[in-house]
């Protein structure tokens, strides 16, 4: 399944340009709050200092954009939240890879969206192939850092004060969230959900363990499942709630929102009693998932209440 919108022969994607300008407006908030020198724009000319020289010291996140790609749109504001609230442990270094082809040919991007760590000088691919959730971007990036502090990368930009900062994590962060990362290391979702469920049990309002441990829900439940073979058991009875739900499911994680989305609103539309209650319940499970100031949530919503009413 594409996920490129249709656009007439001659006509203009309003789609592209909405996620354009969506973007546009949350990368300039974060930008204009964000610490001096977590994030840049990479180009040929200093990709050698900003780039290559910083990992020496700090990770860096290199996320390769194009105007033209919708998904990589959707991502990149989401990267750019979490490296910004990174303490100055992460720096981030835009790449526009029309402008500055020959550093998205050294890296082999043939897709967007591509990101990359690049710790001590050696670019690390990242397995990001469309928008996801805050919590998910968090956990790949808290891994990066266990990667860079392996490989003696332990500072610091932006001008944050060190020894503040290391004792906010020591009171704050619970060693469980290692357990939960290490046991999504090993795909042991039962094990990380556990540990999740531990946390929770002590802070239950804590948003970064409710967030992760149904994004690690989620990919329990679509471990081992195929997409294509899910669309076409919703095709051949979309009223079946259960199909809807994982099929959902697996367009979320395959970065198809708009199509996770279509899916249980069809189910709400098509159902009443119980199994709309549940479709219902699956939507709005995964508006929450995806992160609510997603922009793919807002048309969604309409639908939805469309289908209710």
């Amino acid at each position: 399944m594409s996920n490129q919108p249709f656009v007439p022969r001659g006509g203009i994607d309003l789609a592209a340009l909405a996620a354009q300008r969506e973007a546009a407006e949350r990368s300039a908030a974060t930008r204009a709050t964000a610490p001096e020198g977590v994030i840049v724009e990479a180009t040929e000319a200093n990709f050698q200092t900003e780039v290559i020289e910083r990992s020496m010291t700090v990770p860096v996140i290199v996320d390769f954009r194009g105007a033209w790609s919708t998904p990589g749109l959707q991502l990149s504001p989401v990267i750019e939240k979490v490296v910004a609230e990174s303490g100055g442990r992460l720096v981030l270094a835009s790449v526009d890879v029309d402008a500055h082809p020959r550093i998205g040919q050294a890296f082999r991007v043939q897709a967007l969206p591509a990101v990359f760590a690049v710790i001590g000088g050696q670019p690390l691919p990242l397995p990001f192939e469309g928008p996801v959730p805050e919590s998910q971007v968090q956990m790949l990036f808290a891994e990066v850092l266990k990667a860079a502090e392996q490989a003696g990368v332990t500072g610091r930009v932006g001008g944050v004060p060190e020894a503040a900062e290391e004792v906010a994590e020591v009171d704050d962060v619970d060693p469980l969230f290692d357990v939960a990362a290490d046991a999504i290391d090993r795909g042991d979702w039962a094990a990380a959900i556990a540990a999740y469920d531990t946390i929770l049990a002590a802070s239950p309002t804590d948003e970064y363990a409710l967030a992760a441990r149904s994004q690690v829900r989620l990919m329990e439940r679509t471990e081992g499942v195929d997409l294509e073979a899910a669309l076409a058991a919703v095709a051949a009875d979309p009223a079946d709630v259960a199909a809807a739900c994982l099929a959902a499911d697996a367009a979320v994680m395959a970065g198809d929102l708009a199509a996770a989305f279509a899916l249980l609103v069809e189910a709400v539309r098509l159902n009443s009693g119980e199994e709309r209650g549940e479709a219902r319940t699956h939507l709005l499970d995964l508006f929450e998932i995806v992160g609510l100031d997603n922009p793919a949530i807002g048309p969604a919503r309409l639908a939805l209440s469309n289908a209710l009413f």
